[in-house]
């Protein structure tokens, strides 16, 4: 009598502890981990820490110019604060000051923004000859100490008469190579090609694609990009120092050069309370505008 073949395949033993981690996984697939001890007290070391120097600016700025020197360094407030900040105030032209850094670091930021996404689109999406090279070169630039340009760029700002004016110190910075770079590399993964091709299929032209497609693709990055250099040209001393004068047009920082200086010595009372002032704006800028910027890196960094 002919025996027949059993074809089924063999299924291989479940072991003991397979499905009851598997119903674990499932049960703990859709929970919300929470934070341990651990973490809240690493946490709040963290922001301990960060804040302490800020704190201790506060706490500086309200104590006269003997007592900040004077060791050990006083940790509690004082009561010299507000006479320090009216002081500040009127040796140098703060409000004058504030203005023009607000100006500067605007258009600063503005400015690399648009022009780096713009080029960074480029490099990462057009195709045209020498595109490798070109971004090579603009790459090779950041490694070029600024120091270096310090007197041609002088000497082209006094050949147009711009020494003391505003315009001196926005030009230079229009556009930088690490806002090019940046872009390009994000426009590489976020941006689809297909995306582009669809778009000219549709008849769009080069500057409604870049309007429709790339602007919204490339918000995450503009807004971290503009935070950064935003910062970068609030905080910015070496060339404004060169190119201002406290008693023309100065920033911030070119202001802040002059605060505080008597006879024989400086008050770094005074000195920490100009800073003081200078930093107030950029809390401000980061209390209403973080979460903006947080959920632009964070909508940029999930994948659809």
């Amino acid at each position: 009598m002919a025996r027949t073949l059993d074809t089924t395949p063999a299924v291989e033993p479940k072991t003991a502890g397979e499905r009851p981690t598997r119903r674990r996984f499932r049960q703990t697939a859709g929970r919300q981990h929470h934070a341990g001890p651990l973490t809240y007290v690493l946490l709040v070391i963290a922001t301990v820490v960060s804040l302490f120097p800020l704190y201790w600016n506060v706490v500086a700025a309200s104590h006269t110019g003997e007592r900040v020197v004077q060791a050990p360094a006083p940790l509690l407030p004082g009561s010299r604060l507000l006479d320090n900040l009216s002081f500040a105030w009127d040796q140098v032209d703060m409000g004058e000051a504030l203005i023009n850094t607000t100006i500067v670091a605007s258009l600063v930021a503005a400015s690399t923004v648009l022009f780096s996404t713009l080029a960074g689109f480029a490099f990462a999406k057009l195709p045209f000859k020498g595109r490798g090279m070109l971004l090579s070169l603009v790459v090779a630039t950041m490694t070029i100490p600024p120091q270096l340009s310090v007197i041609p760029l002088y000497q082209i700002i006094t050949d147009l008469g711009w020494f003391d004016q505003l315009q001196s110190v926005v030009l230079p910075s229009l556009v930088a190579a690490f806002g090019v770079f940046f872009m390009r590399q994000f426009l590489v993964e976020a941006l689809p090609v297909e995306l582009v091709e669809a778009a000219r299929m549709d008849g769009a032209h080069s500057l409604r694609i870049i309007w429709h497609v790339v602007f919204p693709v490339a918000r995450p990055a503009m807004a971290v990009l503009g935070m950064l250099v935003f910062v970068q040209a609030w905080n910015d001393f070496f060339w404004p120092f060169i190119a201002l004068t406290p008693d023309g047009s100065p920033t911030l920082q070119v202001a802040l050069a002059g605060l505080g200086a008597g006879n024989h010595t400086v008050d770094h009372a005074i000195v920490l309370t100009g800073a003081l002032i200078s930093t107030v704006p950029l809390l401000l800028v980061f209390a209403f505008l973080g979460k903006h910027i947080v959920g632009g890196i964070t909508a940029g960094a999930v994948k659809s």
